[in-house]
Order: structure tokens, then C-alpha cells, then sequence
């Protein structure tokens, strides 16, 4: 059973003007606005880029390029950040005038994350004299040693967290490394890109560039509709500078001023581009590109999102949204496969452990953390699903593990926590608080999972490992209207840390009709409006959650949502959780 907790009031009373909606006025205190202007989201208001350490160095070296026409190489990482960091990149570079830019994305399978020696060989054949990381390269401290060894100089860009020795580049920019004074700490990669874009053309136009080469100035907020998704797909936090950036990319794709391959994304997922909401960014885009890194190549989502045709970008989406129903295959049979195991953990036990890792060899490398993830929010435990590794150049087997974590536990420290006091069993590893990767040696698991839970049992306490909702409250039954859902969502963008209005309560169950896929759509009452009466769905309902056809009441977090079917909005409640059935 999970835990309701009401958000606090943060923040003390702010003066709103009075049109602001009595229960966004509650909803703003509750997520810690400490300022009125804080909710002004326009591109004057964006952060600019002088704080960013490393910023001068590295337009020097691109201004450089261009003046020189290089070649320059921009290795991306294989998720949706990486995807969009690489074609902003591609495209502004292009529009200023550089006429040799190539990309690569390492086959995550075969050479890992990040700028490792062996993706530098590859693009050696490439023959480039700069490379530029976008969402990695911060630690990639071999792989630039190899790149300076042959003459190539590079520029990380990046956002995760520095180690203590950074690599040997020619320049990095990473709001997260030491010294840097750049305040919006949790921007995504694509963001540090344009960014880096933004100083460059300001570089630029102050020695003329355009007006010397007849080149038309770019308009960088062209380039938001990338930053929008790519910043969404990543779950970065939303504080000021990012909701700014993604409210701006999502203006500019409502307005149809965006590229044919975001368009055909959004219809393969059967998504209004003139109704876009972050969550269709989130949980229809992102999928799709991040499909063809988990299971191909992102080279098609990068090709998707790169092309100017519209017909060459729908064909794109259409194969990606094939490779995506095979992702959700394999992690559907995957998830089957964990929890079946977790099954019989109870079995043998009183309880579940503190942390769960597990491994099946059938299990696909690509998608272990989705599972972990699913894992992890099922049982509110910090979970490493794991992936055998073709071991056909070795004789000792590896295993690859994707880490997910819960609130209060850092599943990086924790693993390098483990690796010192356990020297030899972890090959290697990396990450953040909430998510990290690493690499064992299968004969290894056993031996790791039961020093991981240990150290997870040290920490965790038993409220920690009850799942918590986090609840706006109760609404009141005069606020569940189809106006108050449009004002909810024009109020966002809603995200991580600046999180969708939740609510609970308990309504009168009038009608309940079981749909295909496991979905629950009802017709409630608020007990204390019996006369008002609203639909609501539940979707993915689990047996044990389904309320008998006895029930007369039930207990829900929900979210107040607009629907619309055929052209026509309605209120609908959406059910996240059924607590209890009376």
C-alpha cells in the first residue's frame, strides 16, 4: 500500500495577479515558487551563457574551425538527448557556414558509453581534425588520450556529473564540473549545445562572420523544438531556465514551426502536434527515438529529426515506431520473466530485500533499464536488472547492469561504495543519484547482489522502502471541470521536480466497464457532491487492484485531465492509483 503525503507550502504568500486560478495559486506555493516572476516564462527571462566554464575556450576553437573549414566529427550519446544534441548541432554548425560535419553514434553493444578509444578509430577513418562530444565525453579520459595521440583535438560537451580527472580535451563545457558558475545545474545536453551554439554566434557576429561570407544569421529559437524534446526525454529537472526552454520548443511546434521528423513522430503516435502536451513529448516521441538506441542504431532517429522531407521523415517514423513495438515486446516478456522471479523471492522470504538486482541470460542489454525502472517502481526498491554480454573474444562472461534508484538512496555512491570495499568486483561503473550503469563478471552476481543489498539494508529504512505518493490533496468537487484541466495544463510545462497536480480522494463508484488492455473506465461522484458527476480511467488496472463489482466507493490519486474524442473535450479523471475499494 503506498503512502499519501500532502505537498507542504513552501513558499510564503506571493502576489498573484488576480486572474491566476485559486487552486494554481495553492499548487505554485506547494512546489516552491519563492517569486511571482518565477512563473514568467518568456525567452527574455532564459539564462545566458556567460557563467559557463570553458564557454570561451571552446568558441575559440570552433570560431577556429569554421575560419580553417575542418573537419569536425560530433560523437552523440544513443539516447533522445543525445539525438537532438546531435542534429542542433549538425544544423547550426552547417547554417554558420562549416561545410564538413559528420556524426557517429557508438553502437552501444559494441563500444560502449562515451568517447572509448575504439569509437575513435572508428571515426579516425573519417578523418576528422576536431571532435565535438554532445551528452558525453566527461568521462571519457582514454578515449581523448587516443584522440590527441593522432592529432585530433575535442570539445566535450556534456552535462552528467565530472569525475575527478577530467579528460585531457582541448576544451569542456559541463554546467556539473568543478569551478563552473553556470546556475541551472540539471539542464540536459541538448541544452549545454545550444547553448554552446548561442556563444558561438555571438562570437561570430562580433567579428562579422556573417556579413563578411553573404550568410543569413541563424534564428537559434528555431532549434527549441530539439531542446523542448530532448530536455523532456531526458526527465531532467525542470527548474526555471529548463521550463523556459521546453515552454518555448512546445510553442513552436503548437505553432507547426517545427521539423518534419518531430510532425511525423508525433502522428505515428497518433498525437495532435496543435494540442502538444510535454507527456506526449515524454511517452510517444522519446520512446521511439530511444527504441532505435536500445535495440538498432540512432543513427535513423538522428537521420529522422536531420531530414527536410516530409515523406523521407514519415517513412523514418514508421521505422521507428516498428523497432519501438519490438522494444516494447521484448521489455513486456523481460518484466514477465523478473517479476515471476521476485515471485518466488517471496516465497522463500518474509519480505524482499533491501535492493534487487537480477539476471536472466535470455534478457536483452538494450532494455535492462526499462526493467530496472518497471523493477523499481513496482517495489519501491532500488533494482539493477542485468544482461549478458556476447562474450565471444573472452573466456570470462560479463555482465551488463542498468541501476535504478528511489528517493534518499545514491545508487552511484552506493556502487562505489561497494567496488572499495569490495576491490575486484565490479569491472566498472558510473552515473547519478537516481540511475547508473555498470559491468561485472558473471561468476561476480551472486557475490555483488548480496554486498549491494547490504549496503542498501544499511541505509534504507523500512518508511523509505514504502512507496510515498506525493498528493496536491483533495480538490474540491467545484474544481473538477473541464476548465480547471486547461488551466492546469496551460499552466505547465509540467515535469521532474515541477511536477503535474496530483490529488486524492474518495468517490461514489456508479458505473465501472473493464476495457481491452487491462483499462478500468468509471463514472464517479465526489462524496461530497454526490450530484456532480465525472468520468474517469484507469489504465494498465492489475487484478488485485480491481474493485468487484460489489464496490460502491473507492479511494484514488488521480489527475484532473481533459479528454478528447472525435473533436470533442471532456473532463476526465485520471486514476495513477486505486488505494482502496469499499
Amino acid at each position: 500500500m503506498s503512502i499519501i503525503v500532502h505537498r507542504k507550502v513552501d513558499s510564503p504568500e506571493l502576489n498573484f495577479s488576480g486572474s491566476v486560478h485559486p487552486l494554481l495559486r495553492k499548487i505554485y506555493k506547494q512546489r516552491s515558487i519563492s517569486a511571482a516572476e518565477d512563473l514568467e516564462l518568456g525567452l527574455k527571462n532564459l539564462l545566458t551563457p556567460e557563467k559557463f566554464k570553458g564557454m570561451d575556450v571552446a568558441v575559440t576553437l570552433l570560431a577556429r574551425a569554421l575560419e580553417e573549414q575542418q573537419r569536425v566529427l560530433i560523437v552523440a550519446d544513443f539516447d533522445a538527448d543525445g539525438a537532438t544534441s546531435c542534429v542542433l548541432a549538425t544544423n547550426v554548425l552547417k547554417q554558420f557556414g562549416l561545410k564538413n560535419v559528420d556524426y557517429i553514434v557508438p553502437n552501444r553493444f559494441e563500444y560502449g558509453y562515451g568517447l572509448t578509444p575504439e569509437i575513435v578509430q572508428v571515426g579516425k577513418s573519417l578523418k576528422p581534425d576536431l571532435i565535438i562530444t554532445v551528452d558525453n565525453g566527461i568521462s571519457s579520459v582514454e578515449g581523448v588520450e587516443v584522440a590527441n595521440s593522432l592529432g585530433i583535438s575535442v570539445l566535450i560537451t556534456d552535462h552528467h556529473i565530472a569525475p575527478d580527472i577530467l579528460p585531457a580535451a582541448q576544451a569542456v563545457v559541463n554546467p556539473n564540473q568543478l569551478g563552473c558558475d553556470f546556475p541551472s545545474k540539471c539542464i540536459a545536453g541538448v541544452g549545454v549545445i545550444f547553448y554552446l551554439m548561442l556563444a558561438l554566434r555571438s562570437r561570430l557576429r562580433e567579428d562579422g562572420w556573417f556579413k563578411k561570407f553573404n550568410l543569413k544569421e541563424p534564428n537559434l529559437a528555431d532549434q527549441l523544438d530539439l531542446v523542448a524534446l530532448g530536455t523532456i526525454a531526458d526527465v531532467v529537472a525542470l527548474d526555471r531556465n529548463n521550463r523556459i526552454l521546453v515552454c518555448e520548443g512546445i510553442k513552436r511546434i503548437k505553432a507547426g514551426k517545427t521539423r518534419p521528423g518531430i510532425e511525423a513522430l508525433l502522428r505515428v503516435s497518433r498525437r495532435d502536434a496543435r494540442r502538444l502536451k510535454t507527456s506526449d513529448l515524454g511517452f510517444s516521441v522519446a520512446p521511439r527515438l530511444n527504441a532505435a538506441g536500445r535495440l538498432e542504431d540512432m543513427s535513423t532517429g538522428i537521420e529522422c529529426l536531420l531530414t527536410n522531407s516530409e515523406n523521407e521523415a514519415h517513412l523514418l517514423a514508421l521505422q521507428l515506431d516498428s523497432i519501438n513495438q519490438d522494444r516494447k515486446q521484448i521489455e513486456l516478456d523481460m518484466r514477465e520473466q523478473a517479476f515471476q522471479s521476485l515471485e518466488h523471492l517471496v516465497i522463500e522470504a518474509d519480505n524482499l530485500p533491501a535492493a534487487l538486482c537480477l539476471f536472466d541470460e535470455r534478457w536483452h542489454q538494450g532494455v535492462v533499464g526499462i526493467v530496472a525502472s518497471r523493477i523499481k517502481d513496482k517495489f519501491n526498491r532500488p533494482a539493477i536488472a542485468f544482461a549478458q554480454v556476447d562474450a565471444a573474444d573472452s573466456e570470462e562472461v560479463e555482465l551488463k547492469g542498468s541501476a535504478r534508484s528511489i528517493q534518499g538512496f545514491h545508487v552511484r555512491d552506493a556502487l562505489d561504495a561497494v567496488a572499495t570495499q569490495n576491490p575486484g568486483l565490479i569491472t566498472k561503473f558510473g552515473g547519478h543519484a537516481m540511475a547508473a550503469g555498470l559491468s561485472l563478471a558473471k561468476d561476480n552476481f551472486d557475490s555483488f547482489s548480496k554486498a549491494f543489498n547490504s549496503y542498501a539494508k544499511k541505509l534504507l529504512s523500512e518508511d523509505q522502502l514504502r512507496a510515498v505518493v506525493l498528493s496536491d490533496g483533495p480538490a474540491e468537487p467545484e474544481w473538477l471541470t473541464l476548465e480547471t484541466a486547461n488551466v492546469i495544463e496551460s499552466a505547465g510545462p509540467w515535469g521532474q521536480e515541477f511536477e503535474e497536480p496530483l490529488f486524492d480522494g474518495r468517490f461514489n463508484l456508479i458505473k465501472q466497464r473493464r476495457l481491452s488492455g487491462n483499462h478500468l473506465k468509471m463514472v464517479l461522484s465526489p462524496k461530497q457532491d454526490a450530484q456532480r458527476v465525472v468520468d474517469a480511467i484507469a489504465f494498465n488496472v492489475s487484478e488485485e487492484d480491481w474493485p468487484s463489482e460489489k464496490v460502491t466507493e473507492i479511494e484514488i490519486v488521480y489527475r484532473i485531465d481533459a479528454n478528447e474524442f472525435r473533436g470533442t473535450e471532456t473532463l476526465q479523471l485520471k486514476v495513477e492509483q486505486i488505494l482502496a475499494a469499499f
